[in-house]
């Protein structure tokens, strides 16, 4: 059985436990989860695979639209289960590279606008979980050469954050060409490396605001951001809120 819906996450936390599988992606705005005791985040680069029976927290963040597949093992075909068993294994939050989301963007709109048709549904929410399927295990990933140090890396673009990062420049910290480190970037992490630094710079942005009386313009600057409205617009497609609205929460 496999249900596709999109709904909005409340911002009140709740707590709970099925026994059917659950693949959460954002269509917009962001949530919180921990699942099983693993803490992480829901929003458009990165999604939650939460197994069977592992009991779990969520709560939305603001405006928010969650695309979710129910997934319940019950007449499922032998070849559909061992890519169950494989992705819900454990609770993961994996990466979304910009093709995925491209995809999740296209599945939301014909669910928004034809859910109601239960054909259509199984049929997007099979395509998606068959992509993600083939991003984390398919057998025809690049395999990296070596492992990437990405303490390194994330040492790195925190001591440079304010200013512009380019690849070639990361490329040459790791000793290998851009178009080599590109490529082994993405199969480690999920993301791309300009996708990794956005998301670095929204995540010490979101920290600052949080945590700080910083006025915005400074800590636009500080996270590398060319102005305070960069950083708005940054945050509200990535996030689903304004600066202004993650500060007050």
């Amino acid at each position: 059985m496999l249900q596709a819906r999109v709904i909005r996450l409340d911002e009140q936390a709740h707590e709970h436990a099925h026994d059917h599988h659950q693949l959460v992606m954002s269509l917009v705005g962001r949530a919180e989860f921990e699942v099983g005791g693993r803490g992480g985040e829901v929003c458009r680069m990165r999604a939650c695979l939460v197994p069977g029976d592992a009991a779990h927290q969520f709560a939305g963040m603001g405006d928010n639209r969650m695309l979710i597949l129910d997934l319940d093992e019950h007449d499922t075909p032998s070849e559909d289960l061992e890519l169950l068993h494989r992705l819900f294994e454990t609770p993961r939050y994996p990466a979304l590279d910009v093709d995925f989301q491209h995809l999740l963007t296209y599945a939301g709109a014909e669910l928004e606008r034809y859910g109601s048709d239960s054909i259509l549904a199984r049929s997007l929410g099979g395509v998606l979980l068959r992509a993600l399927h083939l991003r984390l295990f398919g057998e025809q990933r690049r395999q990296p050469q070596g492992p990437l140090d990405l303490q390194r890396l994330d040492d790195y673009i925190g001591e440079h954050l304010a200013r512009r990062i380019s690849v070639a420049e990361l490329a040459h910290v790791m000793c290998l060409s851009p178009s080599h480190f590109h490529a082994q970037f993405k199969d480690s992490v999920g993301l791309t490396p300009h996708q990794y630094l956005l998301k670095t710079r929204l995540d010490r942005a979101a920290r600052m605001l949080r945590e700080s009386n910083l006025p915005l313009v400074r800590i636009a600057e500080e996270c590398g951001f060319s102005s305070q409205s960069a950083l708005t617009t940054s945050m509200r497609r990535y996030l689903g809120l304004t600066p202004k609205r993650l500060r007050s929460e």
